[in-house]
This record gives C-alpha cells, structure tokens and sequence, in this order.
C-alpha cells in the first residue's frame, strides 16, 4: 500500500459518518418541512374559506335587498291599482306585480341555496379549524424530537470533524487535496482495495497489470472505471487502520 493511504483510510473513515450524519439531517429537516408545509396549507385552506363565506354572505345581503326592494315595488304598485279606473291601466299593473312576483321568488329561490351552500362552507371551515388544531398539538413534540435529534447530529458532526483534523495533520497534503477532491465528488468511499481483481467501488474487472500496480503500492493508482484510488487488501499493508480493525470483527464474527 502506497504509504499516503493509511492516513487517509481513518480520515475517509471519518468523512463517511460524517455524510451519514447529514444525510439524516436532511432528512430530519425535510420531515420538519413537511410538518411546516402541512400547516401552511391547512392555513391557506382555511384563509381560502373564510373569504369564500365572506362571498356567500355578500351575495345573501345583496339578494335580501333585492327582495326588499321588490316588495317595496309590489306594494307602491297594489295602492296604485287601488286608485286606477281603467281596466287597462289595472292589467297593466297587475302584469307588472306578477313580474316582480317572479323576480322576487327567483331571488329567494336564489338566496336559500346560497345559505345552504354557506352552512355547508361554515362546516367545512369547522373541520379545518379542528385538523389545524389538533396539527398543532401533535406536531409539537413530532418537532421538538426532531430538532434535538438535529442538536445531536450537529454535536457528534464537530466531534468527528476535531478527531478529522487532528488526523489530517499527518497526511500528505497533494495527496490529501486528491482525495477531498474525489470524496466531495462521490460523497462516498475513495479509497477503496481491489479484491479477485475487482475495483470495490463499481464492480469492474480490473487487468492484471493494474493489479500489479496496486500490489507494488508505489504510486496512487486509480480505477480507470470509476477514478477511485486502489490498494491492496492485505492484513499487513492496512494493521493499524480503521479498516483493519473493521476486518478484524468481521472475521471474529465468521469464526
């Protein structure tokens, strides 16, 4: 093994909990969003109705003014037929008051599906008070768990970036530079051993050649597939590694 891996190995160690650890916390974030955007929508719902109610109301009071305004009419037009001597003139009137007759059943008829729609609305609106209410209760705690889920994280994140930084003191820097470039990249394990001269990392056959290469450990050697750096899978070029340690356990729980 190249002698600028083995520092790296711990601190690639390190770099994998640590994306670990963000990805929860994205996802504990996305569930706090989630419990965010449920509230919002349950607000703008019951905005939304409100000024729906609001219409209807609006639409009621101008109807119930026309009615009003209708009788007013009908009953100017029953004193006028009252004082008229032709019988003409008294048809005509009584043509007139059937017509406001018909307006007026036509707004009553209008205004009694309006307020059934209302009351309709009016418990609509009910339900969506009670669901923002009892959101409200359940969610508190849903939250308050989830943000000191995230304190944890963040916590334990500055913990392993320190133990990170006392470790990357120690490692080459070019080196270094190459694998942070390659680990930003892939999010995901760089460094990785050749096994049955397979690249760890994809899954591709590798030639012999590159086997050999990896095997003398003298330079970095990258996979031509997918450009993580190889080493080889040997007890004695990783001892003393976070990665030995790893293979330690999981012979002792083969055995």
């Amino acid at each position: 093994m190249h002698s600028s891996l083995k520092v790296l190995l711990d601190i690639q160690e390190l770099d994998i909990k640590m994306i670990q650890l963000m990805r929860i916390k994205r996802q504990r974030k996305g569930e706090l969003k989630q419990i965010e955007n449920l509230r919002l929508e349950l607000q703008k719902q019951l905005k939304l109705k409100k000024e729906e109610i609001k219409d209807l109301s609006k639409q009621v009071h101008e109807l119930e003014e026309k009615i009003q305004a209708h009788n007013a009419k009908y009953k100017k037009l029953e004193k006028q037929q009252v004082d008229v001597k032709k019988v003409e003139e008294f048809n005509a009137l009584t043509r007139e008051m059937t017509a406001i007759e018909r307006e007026k059943a036509s707004f009553e008829t209008q205004t009694s599906n309006i307020l059934d729609k209302k009351s309709q609305e009016e418990e609509i609106l009910s339900k969506i008070h009670e669901s923002l209410n009892a959101s409200a209760i359940n969610s508190e705690e849903l939250e308050n768990e989830i943000k000191l889920s995230i304190d944890k994280i963040n916590k334990e994140g500055q913990l392993l970036k320190q133990e990170r930084n006392k470790i990357a003191e120690h490692a080459d820097i070019e080196v270094l530079k190459i694998y942070e470039r390659l680990i930003r990249n892939k999010k995901d394990r760089v460094i990785v051993p050749i096994e049955n001269r397979i690249c760890s990392g994809c899954h591709i056959t590798l030639t012999l050649q590159h086997e050999n290469l990896v095997r003398k450990g003298e330079t970095l050697v990258f996979c031509e597939h997918c450009s993580r750096v190889h080493y080889w899978l040997e007890s004695e070029s990783i001892e003393g590694t976070t990665v030995a340690t790893k293979r330690r356990r999981r012979r002792t729980v083969k055995a």
